[in-house]
Parts: C-alpha cells; sequence; structure tokens
C-alpha cells in the first residue's frame, strides 16, 4: 500500500486555529443558537445571519485579503465549518458552500478581472453564492447532464435546470456547470458565472427537506437566459474538470461538516449520560452505554485525523483526491452512526424536540449523500488506489 509519508504531523491548533475556532463558536452561540428550532421547523433561510458571518471573515475564509477575504488555510477552513456545525449544521453546510464551491471555484478558475468583479462581494458575506452542477435527471451521473449554453457572438443562451442547489434562490451569484458539447463528453461542460436578475434565470422549486432545513434547496431555471462571454470561467469544455478539482475541497467541507455534527451529538450524549439516573446511578457508569461512548468518542479522533490531513494536503498543493474522499467517506458514515447512538443514550428523550440530538440525527444523514455520495467516494479511493 501506498503510505504518504511526506506530511509533517501537528496534533495542535496554532494560536491562529484556536482563535478562529473561539471566534466561531462565539458566532454560533450568540447567533444562532437562540434560533435554531424556528429556523429547523419553518425553514427559514436566515440571510442577515449570513451577513454577519461576512463580518466575523467566515464568508471568505480562503480568499485571499486582497480581494476582501480572510486569507486563511483550510485548517483554520475545518475549525470554523465544525463550530458552526456543533450548533446547527444547516448553517454550517451554507457556509461551507458558499465558501468551498461558488467563492472557490471563481478564485480557483476565474481570470484578474472576473475575481476582482466577483470575490470582494462574496468573500465580505454582501453577496451571498450558490453552485450548480446537479440535475434531475444527473446526480453521480453528472456528465449526462440536459441543460445547454449555445454560443450566440459574444453571448451564450442558456436552457434547462438544475435542482438541489443551496442558495438557489437567496443566492446573488451563482457558478454553473452547462453542457456545452456533446452529452457524457468530460470536456463538453463549462462553467458560468450568472447573477440574480439576469433575464431568463430564476429559482424553482424549494425542497422540503429532512434536515438542514435552515440551509436553503431549490431549483434553478433557465429559459433562453444571455450571458457574456465574459462570464464564462476557463477555456470552453474545461467545466466539469474543474468542477471534480473543486469537489476535491468540497469533500473537505462535508467532513469537516460531519465532524461539527459528531462532536455535538456525542457531546451531548455525553452530558446526558452523566446526568440521567437510573437504578440509583448516572447512566454512564453502564457498560453498555460507556462502551457507546468509547466507539463514538474514537470515531471523531479517526475522522478529525484524516480530516487534518486532507488539509495539510490542500495547503500545500499535493494531490487530495485519495484522502479528501477518504476523509468525507469516514466522517459522513461515522457522523450518522454517532447521531444515532446519541439518541439511544438519551432514549425516549432522544426522540423529543426538546433534545438536539434529534436534530443532529436528521442533519446528519445528507453527509453521506452532498458532494458525492459514500458510494461515489469509494469508486474515487478505488480508481486511485488501483491506479
Amino acid at each position: 500500500m501506498d503510505i504518504d509519508t511526506s506530511l509533517d504531523m501537528n496534533f495542535e491548533y496554532s494560536e491562529t486555529q484556536q482563535m478562529v475556532a473561539e471566534s466561531a463558536r462565539d458566532f454560533s452561540l450568540q447567533f444562532i443558537k437562540p434560533h435554531v428550532r424556528t429556523w429547523d421547523e419553518q425553514q427559514i433561510f436566515p440571510v442577515d445571519v449570513f451577513k454577519k458571518a461576512g463580518e466575523y471573515g467566515f464568508m471568505g475564509i480562503l480568499v485571499p485579503e486582497h480581494y476582501g477575504g480572510s486569507g486563511l488555510g483550510y485548517h483554520e477552513y475545518v475549525a470554523i465549518i465544525e463550530e458552526i456545525s456543533k450548533i446547527d449544521p444547516s448553517i454550517g453546510l451554507s457556509v461551507a458552500a458558499h465558501n468551498s464551491l461558488c467563492t472557490n471555484h471563481i478564485l480557483s478558475f476565474g481570470n484578474e478581472d472576473q475575481k476582482a468583479k466577483w470575490l470582494p462581494k462574496l468573500a465580505t458575506g454582501e453577496w451571498i453564492g450558490a453552485w450548480g452542477l446537479t440535475e434531475h435527471n444527473t446526480g453521480s451521473d453528472a456528465g449526462g447532464m440536459n441543460t445547454t449554453a449555445v454560443k450566440d457572438g459574444n453571448e451564450w443562451i442558456i436552457n434547462g435546470a438544475k435542482n438541489f442547489i443551496t442558495h438557489g434562490k437567496s443566492g446573488d451569484v451563482a457558478v454553473v456547470i452547462i453542457r456545452t458539447g456533446e452529452k457524457g463528453d468530460s470536456r463538453g461542460m463549462t462553467a458560468f458565472v450568472i447573477e440574480k436578475g439576469t433575464p431568463g434565470f430564476s429559482s424553482g422549486k424549494k425542497e422540503d427537506k429532512l434536515g438542514m432545513r435552515a440551509s436553503e434547496t431549490t431549483e434553478l431555471v433557465f429559459q433562453d437566459c444571455r450571458i457574456s462571454d465574459e462570464n464564462r470561467l476557463g477555456e470552453v469544455g474545461e467545466g466539469f474538470i474543474q468542477a471534480m478539482k473543486i469537489l476535491d475541497g468540497g469533500r473537505i467541507s462535508i467532513a469537516a461538516l460531519s465532524l461539527g455534527i459528531a462532536k455535538g451529538a456525542y457531546e451531548a450524549a455525553l452530558q446526558y449520560s452523566k446526568e440521567r439516573v437510573q437504578f440509583g446511578k448516572p447512566i454512564s457508569a453502564f457498560q453498555g452505554v460507556s462502551f457507546k461512548l468509547a466507539d463514538m468518542a474514537t470515531q471523531i479522533e479517526a475522522s478529525e485525523l484524516l480530516i487534518h490531513k486532507a488539509a495539510s494536503l490542500k495547503n500545500k498543493h499535493l494531490p487530495v483526491t485519495k484522502i479528501g474522499a477518504m476523509a468525507k467517506m469516514y466522517a459522513s458514515e461515522a457522523c450518522v452512526a454517532i447521531a444515532n447512538e446519541a439518541i439511544q443514550i438519551h432514549g425516549g428523550y432522544g426522540y423529543t424536540k426538546d433534545f438536539p440530538v434529534e436534530k443532529f440525527y436528521r442533519d446528519a444523514k445528507l453527509c453521506t449523500i452532498g458532494e458525492g455520495t459514500t458510494e461515489i467516494q469509494k469508486v474515487v479511493i478505488s480508481r486511485n488506489i488501483l491506479s
């Protein structure tokens, strides 16, 4: 087996990472925690909270300072997503999608004019970003997309629809991957930036979801939508290849989101197990419960190590596809298992909305689906280890 020995593993947070984590924790407790249940039950997407997150530097975490961003690395990025997700995973999901998908796509593949035009608004939270790849009939098979862009002079005419798009309604700008060539051709798709208000560009159905309900998910609809060629990111035909590179980093986002859910559920279960008394002693004293907590704690540690190894590779601009997929797959499956056990430890109370583990349980499942299912991660991993 090919083991990467090039990394210097540092198991302690730096002073900057600690400061960033504390800032994210304070932000979450002050601006998110009081509203979690209301946002969840009413499917409210709290735009004002994301504007506030911009003031804290959480909407342009990886963006260089000269574009209005925080200029931080992936370890800090993981810490921020994790801390927010411990309080409300749906807000963590939206912060992650804004940063790692829309904003990062423009940062990674935009020219200087495009970066100067869009990044300052995105990085400060003035604008919220969306990113569109998935369609109704093309989930894992993204190459089979039906949405098309046809060149007309110096413009492109776009027709079709995307679905399951985070911030599809409230987003101010979207990076969208659209077919410009033959269906199924990995070089037949191109990335475009489309601003809200562009004629022919609108949002469609808003999904009524099991979990992550404060993170808006809608369709994007294109009806003879005309955009300038200046809105094209990179060369014609590079869109799918760009998207796969963006998803490499996006998997670290979902892994960090999963870690936050896992820690939130575990900490709630640990606290409850010490307080809940049965047969004259705290339930944590019973081996059945203590062994569950031991398994949960171990899975969290393993997830964290994989995630920060991926973050280290990303910071060093080293190949991250395999480790990123491993981190996403392991952490997402672990968070589902941990949320499940957290409910079990709470017993009947865990099944009620009065305790936070019920929501962690519902929110967790998205992590094994979004930005590539567990099964797709296994495809990615197996291709890398067998190549």
